[in-house]
């Protein structure tokens, strides 16, 4: 478990000191540290530490921390949202969120971790989540939610 953990580390340190796009350009990376990884090995240790990639500023998918550590989801989720958000509607019991591209893993991956009892899961695309809510009354709740946290139009 120690070799995890400082691999876990190692990859902490790289993607906090640079923009890495891709798990082949982290894999390589983490080979020059002396960690020989398989992608499924790296795929696991990005999922295990809630990595995401996430657009930057000019739409560059990087890979990032977002906001994981917080004692509350919710503010993360408030931060997180309006940089991602695009439209939300809905039918029945479910939700469809779109997002800027690349941005639906990290927006999956934030609603599943701030616990909202009316969502059931998510499932991301690369633009689009799915969100499963337990009722008709709970995606109503869900889209109220997320509405005020879409992205301001640009205009």
């Amino acid at each position: 478990m120690s070799d995890k953990s400082t691999r876990h580390g190692a990859i902490r340190e790289l993607v906090a000191e640079r923009a890495i796009a891709s798990q082949e350009e982290l894999r390589r990376l983490l080979l020059e540290r002396g960690w020989d990884v398989t992608q499924s090995t790296l795929s696991r240790d990005l999922r295990e530490l809630r990595l995401a990639r996430i657009p930057d500023a000019q739409g560059r998918a990087r890979y990032a921390f977002p906001d994981s550590g917080t004692e509350d989801a919710t503010p993360a989720l408030e931060r997180l949202l309006p940089q991602l958000l695009v439209h939300v509607d809905a039918v029945q019991t479910l939700a469809v969120a779109r997002t800027v591209p690349s941005g639906a893993q990290p927006v999956a991956a934030a609603l599943d971790g701030v616990g909202w009892a009316d969502i059931l899961g998510t499932i991301a695309g690369d633009d689009t989540v799915l969100i499963i809510c337990r009722s008709v009354p709970a995606r109503e709740r869900v889209v109220k939610r997320l509405e005020p946290l879409l992205r301001p139009a640009h205009g």
